[in-house]
Parts: C-alpha cells; sequence; structure tokens
C-alpha cells in the first residue's frame, strides 16, 4: 500500500497473521490477522502496527498428569520478514531506547498489499533488560506491560511517521492495549483533543476486568513519564489515581464498538460515559474453509474465494461431495490425534470438539458436571477433543488443564477423552474443520463473540453452545445446531443439565440414525459460515466506522 493511499492505521498488540510467525496468542491476535485480511481481499487502503515477539507467546507441553511447562523457541524474522531502514527512539525508564522496525506483507485476493509494521527492542544499542521489552507476547508484570504498550502507541506512530505515512482518517485502535497512541497524536496536534478524537476508533473485545489494563499513575510516570503530555489527568483518564487504558482510548475516540449484538449492550452498561456502537465478528473465510472442502467448492461453488456469500448456494453441492469433505477432514484430525495420544479414537464415532484458552468462565469443564451421566450418555457414542493454553503465570488457567487431562484419565475405557497440546492456528484449523460437533460453554454473557464456533460452521460442523456472544445472533436451534441454557437462568448445574439432555436427546440420535437432517445441519451451518465471515465484518466496519 502506498504512503499516499492509506487511510486506516490498525493497531493491535498481537497479530495472528500466519502459523509460521508466532505473534499472536490467541482469539484477539487470530481476529486482528483476520481483519487485516479480509480488508486486503476488500482493497482497503490499510497498515497495521503491532509488536516482533521473537519469543513468541509459547509452546506448550503437557505431562501425562495435565502439568503444562512452555518454552519459547526463538523466531529469526528473516526473510519472512524484511527489515526497514531506520529506527526510533523513546525515552523509556530515563534512557533512550532504540526501536527496528520489521515489515510483514499480505497480499490480498485482487492484489491489494497490506503491510504489517512489528516494532523490536531487540536491537543492538539497547541493554538487556531494554531488549527484552518485545521479546515475549504478555510476559512480565505491570512494568513490563506499560512498556510493552508504549512501544506500541508511541513507538508505533512514529513509525508510520518515519516511513512517510502523514496521518490517516482512521487510527482504529484493538483494544486498550494501543491507547498510548492517543497520546503521541495529541502532541502532534499541540493538545488539540478534538483533532485526535475525529481520527480515532475503539474496540473492546470483553467484558472480563483482566482484559483491561489499568495501572498506577504513579507507575505510568515512573516508567515512560517524558512521553506524557504535561496535564496526565485528562478526563476518564485516571480514577482513583490509576490510568485505565481502555477508557484513555474511549476518550479520544469517536467512535467505539464491541464485537457482538450482546456484547456492545454488555459493553454500554461497563462503559456508560461511552457511545458503544457493535460490529460482530467474523473470520477469514478462505483460511478458515478445511482444505477438502476447499477443493469441494472450488469444484461446485467457483468464485466463493472472492465473494464468500456463493456458499449461501451450498444447496446444489451433491450430498456425496459434502459427506467426502466432512470424513476427509475429519480423518485428517483423528490421524493426527492418535499419532499425538495413543487413543485410537474412531472415524465412525460422533466427535465433539473444545479449543480454547483457559479461563473459568469460558467453563471447559461443564462437560463433566456429572461424570456418571456423561458416561451413561457418551459411553460407544462420543468422543472428544480438547486443546486450549493457560497464560504461564495463570495458575488457575493451568489448574482447568490440569482437571481436563485428569478426567480424561479417570474415564479412561468409558469416554474417549482427548487433549491435544500447543493450541495455535494451524491445530485450530484443523480441529475446527475436523469434529462433527463444536462445544462452547461459556458463561454468558462474558463471552464477547467467540470465532472458533464460525470457523467450525464453515466447515459444515453445527454449534453446540450457549446463547453467548456471537451465537446469540446466529443459532437457529435445531436447525443450524443447538442452544445450550436458558439465557435468562445461566449456572452450571442447568446449563450441564441442558446440554446432557440435549446429547441424549437430540445430537447423538439425529448424527447416528437421521443422515438426512445431519446433513441439513451442515448445510445450515454453512449458510450461518456466511453471516460471520471477515467479508462482512469489515464491510460493517467500512459503512459504520471507517466512513
Amino acid at each position: 500500500m502506498s504512503k499516499t493511499q492509506a487511510t486506516i492505521a490498525y493497531f493491535s498488540a498481537e497479530i495472528g497473521i500466519s502459523p509460521s510467525l508466532h505473534t499472536y496468542s490467541g482469539g484477539l491476535g487470530i481476529l486482528a490477522g483476520d481483519h487485516i485480511k479480509a480488508a486486503a481481499d476488500l482493497d482497503v487502503n490499510m497498515v497495521a502496527v503491532t509488536l516482533m515477539y521473537k519469543e513468541g507467546y509459547f509452546k506448550q507441553r503437557m505431562d501425562e498428569e495435565g502439568n503444562q511447562t512452555e518454552n519459547y523457541p526463538r523466531f529469526e524474522p528473516d526473510p519472512l520478514l524484511e527489515k526497514l531502514d531506520g529506527s526510533i527512539t523513546l525515552p523509556l525508564r530515563g534512557r533512550e531506547v532504540h526501536v527496528h522496525v520489521w515489515k510483514y506483507t499480505f497480499v490480498g485476493i485482487n492484489g491489494t498489499a497490506v503491510d504489517i509494521l512489528l516494532l523490536d527492542t531487540d536491537v543492538d544499542g539497547n541493554n538487556e533488560e531494554d531488549r527484552s521489552i518485545t521479546l515475549r507476547l504478555y510476559a512480565g508484570g505491570k512494568d513490563h506491560r506499560i512498556l510493552q504498550e508504549a512501544i506500541l502507541g508511541f513507538a508505533g506512530i512514529r513509525a508510520l511517521r518515519n516511513l512517510g505515512y502523514k496521518d490517516f482518517s482512521t487510527y482504529h485502535m484493538n483494544e486498550g492495549h494501543c491507547s498510548f497512541l492517543t497520546l503521541e497524536l495529541l502532541k502532534e496536534f499541540n493538545g488539540d483533543e478534538e483533532e485526535v478524537r475525529k481520527r480515532c476508533h475503539f474496540t473492546t473485545h470483553t467484558p472480563v476486568a483482566a482484559g483491561h489494563d489499568h495501572f498506577a499513575s504513579e507507575r505510568v510516570k515512573r516508567l515512560i513519564g517524558d512521553l506524557l503530555p504535561d496535564n496526565l489527568n485528562l478526563p476518564s483518564m485516571v480514577l482513583n489515581s490509576r490510568v485505565h487504558m481502555t477508557e484513555l482510548g474511549l476518550h479520544f475516540s469517536r467512535s467505539a464498538n464491541g464485537v457482538s449484538k450482546l456484547h456492545g449492550e454488555v459493553a454500554r452498561q461497563q462503559f456508560p460515559n461511552f457511545n458503544i456502537g457493535h460490529v460482530t465478528n467474523g473470520v477469514f473465510h478462505r483460511y478458515w474453509v478445511g482444505k477438502i472442502f476447499r477443493e469441494v467448492f472450488d469444484r461446485n461453488l467457483p468464485g466463493w474465494r472472492q465473494d464468500p456469500t456463493r456458499l449461501l448456494e451450498i444447496d446444489s453441492v451433491p450430498d456425496e461431495e459434502l459427506l467426502f469433505a466432512r470424513r476427509g477432514q475429519k480423518k485428517f484430525l483423528l490421524d493426527y490425534a492418535n499419532s499425538q495420544t495413543q487413543r485410537a479414537l474412531s472415524e465412525k464415532r460422533l466427535t465433539i470438539g473444545f479449543a480454547r484458552r483457559a479461563a473459568e468462565y469460558k467453563r471447559a469443564r461443564l462437560i463433566f458436571h456429572d461424570k456418571e451421566r456423561l458416561m451413561r450418555i457418551a459411553k460407544g457414542k462420543v468422543q472428544f477433543i480438547f486443546a486450549g493454553k493457560a497464560h504461564p503465570r495463570d495458575d488457575h488457567g493451568k489448574e482447568i488443564l490440569k482437571d481436563i487431562v485428569l478426567q480424561a484419565k479417570e474415564l479412561l475405557g468409558e469416554v474417549k477423552i482427548v487433549f491435544l497440546e500447543n493450541y495455535n492456528m494451524w491445530l485450530g484449523n484443523l480441529i475446527t474443520a475436523g469434529v462433527d460437533v463444536w462445544l462452547n460453554t461459556p458463561l454468558r454473557p462474558n463471552e464477547a463473540s467467540g470465532t472458533s464456533g464460525m470457523k467450525a460452521t464453515l466447515n459444515g460442523v453445527p454449534n453446540l453452545s450457549i446463547l453467548d456472544g456471537w451465537w446469540a445472533e446466529g443459532c437457529r436451534d435445531g436447525i443450524n445446531g443447538w442452544a445450550i441454557g436458558d439465557a435468562s437462568n445461566a449456572n452450571d448445574a442447568a446449563d450441564a443439565d441442558h446440554l446432557y439432555r440435549l446429547l441424549e436427546e437430540q445430537v447423538i440420535p439425529t448424527y447416528y440414525d437421521d443422515p438426512a437432517k445431519w446433513l441439513s445441519l451442515m448445510r445450515e451451518s454453512i449458510k450461518t459460515g456466511v453471516q460471520f465471515s471477515g467479508t462482512r465484518m469489515v464491510q460493517d466496519y467500512l459503512n459504520m466506522y471507517y466512513k
């Protein structure tokens, strides 16, 4: 994208653009990558900014007792990334820190290129402490987070200027990690808040408190005081002497959105002083459709890669083609799972997938609420595949993963359950395309959107999910999947009871006894996936917020 054409600057602390580039941890980063890819396909004039994590998030290993360990293989950027000339310096902790810029270019289906700029402090001239600032994603404590966010916001704007980008119609902040960019813009516009505000848009991705960084004002001043405006006490920025990054971004934005209709409602309650709309997330269809489904769609629905609405014509695809793709994708997954776990999962057995970050509100263990009942329902009929990571310092998240592994051992011989380690983009693609049913059991309304279920739908996989996030909009109960629980009475016991009844009375009988109905569920799931494509999502941003 030429420097005179780019109109959108998209900032995100993590971007999952490629399985080979480990600059993401999970849903937020992969969503950012899908946003950029869909924007390129729609010929949007965009440039993106993130950090260069040479040791990424982490590579997960699980032992037989379910204990997670982490290692950090070092990424060598050359030749996947291009190192750009020049560098930026920022005053951090009272000394000058050098920041180099790498570039990754994603080329859309029509040839439109979107550059992703990755900021790197692991460079000659910095001391070891400063070199480690950008080394790992979500590593270190509060000081480290402030420094990383300062690099992203302040150095990100300076990098764009150094590269010749003078200004943008929209600076899109993907969560509060990016909010310091508003203070750099404030300096550029000599303290004129309205000049900053008319250029900025903010997306909030979670109602969970841990997703909204806030720091003691004195800590911020100590670390990055030389970068701050003279008056730190801007409206909504400081509450009880704390800098709230989400409120900082919201304060300086002309517009803001949550990431589903329900999340928009929750966000407006959470931040009542701001006008927050919503754009429901979407996924980049060309990547998340499995290999064999891609081939089937190419043969039967030409043009679907450019225009995902072609998939709405899925009823014209012969049954045998869909079944061929379904069997092939399932075999890919089970061959991999069996090679990793030695559990001999069967291609003939109903396979249910659950893969996401280990957080309590996601309730990965809900399926085990009544193990005796689960055994009666699932023995000989259902097998489960789990995957997910816990943050290295999240002991509770690690306990969740450990419990899943131990539950699987306890049920050995009764219900086959496997845990696949090192959940990442590649494995996520394999699982969402390969299972028969996608399970999602968050405690409503904590799942702002959820995108893994969208990926499953594109592969003809019906969702079995709580009516939270995107599924509250996408679910047509009994037609494209099933709704778990009562939205007005969300609790573990009631939700688990309903989950078991759905499995016993609808999901299992339909899978084994009504192949025509199951094919209909597959087709309707694929149609649903069109509604939740990245193409639709970016078009919504263009129509509502990028004007």
